[in-house]
This record gives structure tokens, sequence and C-alpha cells, in this order.
């Protein structure tokens, strides 16, 4: 038998507009009786807005008018001219050009490296690679481990900034998640702060130890010189 769409609202619309048992509408719409008992009584589905089977291709005037004629009648379902539409797109898989994919394992160390809480399914879908070609690459199994170099997918023309960033705010907010769940708390500073903010920080770090030395300088009681009374002269 065909599945039908929205089961649910086509069966509020059949209680509805139709003169067909309980059981009739249970079998076409692939539910159990009491639930379509519950429907008629206002106790199951009612906020479902009814759908009409025979406006979306479903079902035929001639199989309704069958069965409303005969209870014993079970109408068949057509398929829905709409089901083509409705159906989940696939995503298919990245395609990476021949020139480009030598390069995936480097892009695959710069992911180990540097971000950890990436997945591998991410790292695989956006670089266009396997999970064991990860693996391989993680334990240094690859054929090529000897010149695996880290560097970033962009670099490499793997993927956009965009992309790569998505992924890893993705993967860094379920690593916060997971930690909050957990109880673990992240250490001040652990966050990696851009370049240009580090240099700041370490000049401003050079001048504070320099001021410091110079008020210990400061501070240190002068050692005069000491004399002999035999070098009096």
């Amino acid at each position: 038998m065909t599945q039908i769409l929205m089961p649910k609202a086509t069966a509020v619309w059949l209680v509805d507009n139709t003169s067909l048992t309980f059981d009739q509408i249970a079998d076409f719409c692939e539910l159990h009786p009491l639930e379509v008992k519950g429907i008629a009584d206002g106790e199951v589905a009612r906020d479902i807005r009814g759908a009409d089977p025979i406006a979306n291709g479903q079902l035929s005037r001639d199989e309704l008018d069958a069965a409303e004629k005969n209870e014993k009648y079970r109408m068949k379902a057509q398929k829905s001219r709409h089901a083509e539409l409705l159906k989940p797109v696939k995503k298919a898989p990245r395609y990476t050009p021949v020139s480009r994919r030598q390069d995936r394992p480097d892009a695959i160390a710069w992911f180990i490296r540097n971000h950890p809480e990436v997945a591998d399914s991410q790292i695989a879908r956006l670089l266009g690679t396997t999970k064991a070609t990860i693996d391989q690459v993680r334990n240094r199994q690859h054929w090529n481990s000897a010149q695996i170099k880290p560097v970033d997918p962009v670099t490499l023309g793997l993927s956009t900034q965009l992309e790569l960033d998505a992924v890893v705010k993705k993967a860094a907010d379920k690593k916060a998640k997971d930690d909050a769940r957990r109880g673990i708390v992240e250490p001040e500073g652990a966050t990696l702060r851009p370049a240009s903010e580090v240099d700041v920080v370490e000049e401003e770090d050079e001048r504070e130890r320099k001021t410091d030395l110079s008020a210990v300088f400061a501070n240190s009681p002068k050692h005069e010189p000491e004399f002999d009374e035999d070098d009096e002269d």
C-alpha cells in the first residue's frame, strides 16, 4: 500500500467530510481505529487542520464513493503528485578536484592538531574525504605520513573561510554543551586569542617586568666600599 502523506491530517478531513467508518479511515491512513475514534471525539489531533486527500492526489473520488457505499470496501491510495517535492534532498558527496586531492591529508592533519573537537564526520564532509583516511593520518599510518604537514583547508583551496568557521563554531558549541553537562569549567584564558592580542599582552608583560626590576634596584641599599684601617694614609 502506498504510504500517504500527513496521515493524521488526512484522517481529520475524512472524519469531518465523509461517512466512512473508523475502520475504513484507519486502514487508509494506517492508524489504529481507536485513534480515529479519538479524532472524531475531539480527544486526538484537535489542533491539526484536515488535509484533503483528493485535492493532493492521494485518493480518487471514485475510490471514496465506492467506500462510502460499502463499509467493507478498503480504499487504495494513489501516489501523491506532491510526494517527490516533499522528499528530503540527499546532499551529494563533496567533489574535490583531482589536483587538490593530494592536499587533503595536510588539511586533515591541520584539523587534528588545531581543532581536535571537530568530529571526523564533519571533517569528512568538509574535505570530501573518508573516516578511514582521517584515522590513517591521525595514527600516522598513511602511506605519505612523512610528507604530511598541517595546512588549513582554506589555504589549500579545499573550503571557504565561511565553511571552515561554521564547522569550527558548531564543534566548539557542542563541546561547550557537553562540558557544561559534565560540569567541566574551562579555565579562564584557555580560549585562543588572536595573534595581535597576544603580542600586545606580551609587550605589556615585558614593560611591567622592566618596571619591577627598576623598582627593586632603586629601593635596594647602596653598598659603600669598605676600607681597612691599614689602608688609611
